[in-house]
């Protein structure tokens, strides 16, 4: 590269950094400008006397008065939703200046502060997008992670008070993929569900979680003549450790589990080196007996079966599942 080259590619990620800068902080503004304004309007309801009906006739009185001149941002829908925004944040500095109006929008959905402030995290912590965040909030991340973790283990590690720790930390049971396209009703193969999988990658390593990186897919192992392939392939930064994906379209079956065992065994006896962590396994099913895991696979075994579900949860489901899950807890406890 000579001279010239580098200058201008200089110059180039400067502008390019001070655009960037630029709108964000313009947009942070337009977050304080719309606190500001609940505010206000809050402060005034205070003053009425039947406060519902008082304030009812304010918005609907301030946004006569706003669209003409500022337009239809000031809709009494959108006024409605800055005393709302206030209410739920009522103190202006604890603002993040990360998030966007449209992030603070998605957030506004949630009545629970301790949830809310776990998705504030995440996504600060994660950079996600708006719509990122809107697609983690309608898969239910808080509750599906909820029933494999403790709750204050889950907004510690959102906080980044701490971080993954053991394979059990980075697994998620339900793993959602509705973003795939494939229909539940329909018939498709193990191919099919690998080939949606690398097709939108990105949004399969959002859902697996935080520190995923891919290696590989259908891995070929060679032993003594016998060509092996495995599915999928991932390095956990934050574990320091390879993660082997097995895929199935059906309910899984202690061969299944033997199988993904040998290739975890593979990994940390051939591809592993000394300073990382031992391999995890997860087998990824539409169905899973939890009762054959437990008796196929070694105590405190590497290996994990999870199921996945090609639509989004709803809220009773995932409710449904955190009961279910916490009677096995204390089954097992009694045994």
């Amino acid at each position: 590269m000579n001279l010239n080259e580098s200058i201008i590619n200089d110059i180039q990620s400067i502008i390019n950094t001070a655009r960037e800068s630029a709108v964000r902080a313009v947009d942070h503004e337009r977050v304080v400008m719309y606190w500001h304004i609940g505010k206000r309007i809050f402060e005034e309801e205070q003053h009425g006397k039947e406060r519902a009906i008082y304030g009812e006739r304010l918005i609907g009185y301030l946004s006569e008065q706003l669209q003409p001149q500022f337009g239809s941002g000031f809709s009494t829908r959108n006024l409605n939703m800055f005393r709302q925004f206030f209410r739920c944040f009522p103190i202006v500095h604890a603002l993040r200046a990360q998030l966007s109006w449209t992030h603070y929008r998605s957030l506004l959905s949630i009545d629970v502060a301790e949830k809310r402030g776990f998705y504030i995290g995440e996504t600060i912590k994660n950079n996600w997008t708006a719509r990122q965040l809107e697609r983690q909030i309608g898969s239910q991340l808080y509750e599906r992670l909820l029933l494999s973790k403790d709750k204050e283990t889950v907004l510690s590690v959102a906080r980044n008070e701490k971080q993954p720790a053991e394979p059990k930390d980075i697994i998620k049971d339900p793993l959602v993929l509705e973003f795939l396209g494939l229909k539940p009703e329909a018939a498709y193969y193990e191919k099919d569900l690998e080939s949606a999988l690398i097709k939108h990658l990105q949004e399969f390593m959002l859902e697996l979680g935080n520190g995923f990186s891919f290696v590989a897919r259908q891995k070929r192992i060679h032993l003594d003549g016998d060509d092996f392939f495995v599915d999928l392939v991932f390095y956990n930064r934050l574990l320091q450790c390879f993660v082997i994906i097995e895929l199935k379209t059906h309910k899984i079956t202690h061969g299944d589990l033997g199988q993904l065992q040998m290739y975890v065994n593979y990994y940390d006896r051939v591809e592993k080196l000394a300073h990382e962590s031992p391999t995890v396994g997860i087998l990824l099913c539409l169905e899973k007996n939890d009762t054959v895991v437990k008796f196929t696979l070694p105590e405190n075994s590497n290996v994990f079966a999870s199921k996945y579900q090609l639509y989004l949860p709803t809220a009773e489901q995932l409710s449904r599942e955190i009961h279910n899950e916490i009677l096995k807890q204390k089954d097992t406890e009694n045994e």
